[in-house]
Order: C-alpha cells, then structure tokens, then sequence
C-alpha cells in the first residue's frame, strides 16, 4: 500500500456493516460517506473485504458497490477466512476478520459499528462471537459503540475481562449498548485520543497481546432510549424463535425487524453511531502516525 509507505495514517473500515447491517442505497452512501471523512481529515480509508476470493485491504468503487449491492456477499468472519479464500468467494469481513487483516497489514486502528459478544441464553445455545476470541489475540485499537444491544451486554462485558481485553470508555464510565449510550454495566474511563494510544502502546511494550477496545457511546441526539429499544429487542427474538432463525442470520434479521419497528429510526442511528466512531478512529490514527 502506497499509504504505507509513506506513512500516512490509515483507518481500517469493516465490510459488514455495509452488506449485512443496512440495505441499497443507503449501505452505499453510508460507504461513501465514511470513507469521505477520512479523506478530509487527511487519513486514508481502508475498507477490508473479499473480493472473489482474494483479501483487499481499501476497495476501490466498483467493489464498494459490490458489497453493497450484490444478494451473493457472504458473511466473513475469522474461522471462514480461510475457506472463503480457498474458494474463490466474496464476502464482506465481520469484526473478527477486519481486526485480523488489518493487524496483518500492520494497520493500528480500526472503527466499526458495534463489536459482537455473547447472545442472550447463550448458556443454552453456546452463542458467542468469534469478535471476542479474536481481540484477545489481536494488538490494535478497536473503537465501537460497545456491543450490540440484542446481545447480553453484562455476560459480554464479563467475557472481554475474562479474555484480558483491555476495554475503556470514551468520556463514559459505562459500557454503551450500541443504540443506547448505556448498559448499566461500569467500565474504566478515558478522556482523550492520546489517552488512548497511550493505553496501546504500554500494553505493547508488556507484550500484551489484546486489542485495545475503546467504547464510545452513540452521540446523545442520535440515542434511542434503552428501555424503548429494548420492548422491539424482545418482540424480535419472539419472531426469531418462531422463525427458527440461528447461526449467522440472527444479527441481520433482528436489525432489520428492529429498523421496520421503529420506523427507520434505528437504522439512522446505526449511521450516526458509526460514523461517531469513523470520527475518533480518524483522531487516533493522525495522533499515532
């Protein structure tokens, strides 16, 4: 990469997002626009996906159109990574797998929406995102509106200490829950981007192999109030065990049902939420180069 070489900051964006967490056209211009405040801030957008078959590290437009619009992008995380490699696909990359290809591309920071973490009953059905494995084992920032709301956020929390992944809040003292700026849950509080990459870089320096998550909750006029959200969450996982939807196609249905419930709300703060952490990704990837 060009960028690379000449040192210019870099932002590491997931694919996923795009093809799975909204539909054409708003996917694309969602795309479009995250990728336009980068370059304004003078920092180079690095979108990750597959693209039949081989691992792109910055799409250019006709494949950013790709992902967005085509019926036939598979869901990438880390433990497919391999296969869909193997197997000529295409496929947008998840939490897991973005982490792991931009730390291969020596690429520091990475924003993304909400992380993924453990499901509701999960005691019953051993659902539990591949993200969490892979950011205790990855060294790179990671920002994200916590985790998403559909998800048991105490048990996530619980988990990412379980897993030594340093996690910390962006001017907040608790763990957001994605649509909502909070859980309940308390978590350790920063203040600044330089907070941030110093938490990073001592952590490197102890060979600490984490990623570093930093939770920063939806901005508070984009905010759709934890008790509110919560009533569609419930009413979606009725659907989803009516349905017996599981696996992969849990995360799509129940943010597309949630975005239809409240009536698009939800998929307006999904972009804000996103782009918030477009925003401070930026931030902390000028400061580190």
């Amino acid at each position: 990469m060009r960028a690379k070489e000449y040192g210019e900051p870099i932002l590491a964006l997931e694919s996923t997002i795009i093809s799975h967490g909204m539909s054409f056209p708003e996917n694309l211009n969602f795309a479009k626009k995250a990728e336009g405040l980068c370059r304004e801030s003078g920092v180079v957008p690095a979108t990750i996906a597959v693209i039949d078959g081989v691992p792109h590290v910055g799409l250019e437009r006709e494949q950013l159109e790709k992902v967005s619009r085509s019926d036939n992008i598979k869901k990438v995380s880390i433990g497919a990574l391999g296969l869909s490699i193997a197997k000529g696909w295409s496929g947008a990359t998840t939490v897991s797998s973005t982490a792991h290809i931009a730390s291969l591309a020596e690429i520091p920071v990475f924003s993304t929406g909400g992380i993924g973490g453990v499901h509701r009953d999960a005691e019953l059905t051993f659902d539990i995102s591949q993200d969490l494995i892979t950011l205790s084992q990855t060294p790179i920032v990671v920002i994200a509106s916590g985790a998403k709301s559909i998800l048991d956020i105490p048990k996530t929390v619980e988990l990412l200490e379980t897993l030594s992944i340093t996690t910390v809040g962006y001017n907040t003292k608790e763990f957001p829950s994605f649509y909502s700026r909070v859980s309940g849950v308390p978590i350790d509080e920063v203040e600044s981007p330089k907070d941030i990459i110093k938490i990073f870089n001592t952590n490197k320096s102890l060979r600490h192999s984490s990623a570093t998550l930093v939770a920063n909750p939806i901005p508070a006029k984009s905010e759709i109030p934890k008790k509110e959200i919560e009533e569609f969450i419930e009413s979606a996982l009725v659907q989803l065990s009516k349905q017996e939807i599981r696996g992969k196609e849990v995360t799509p249905f129940i943010l597309k049902y949630i975005a239809k419930k409240t009536g698009g709300r939800s998929l307006e703060a999904n972009i804000a939420l996103a782009l918030n952490n477009v925003a401070l990704g930026i931030e902390v990837a000028k400061m580190m180069s």
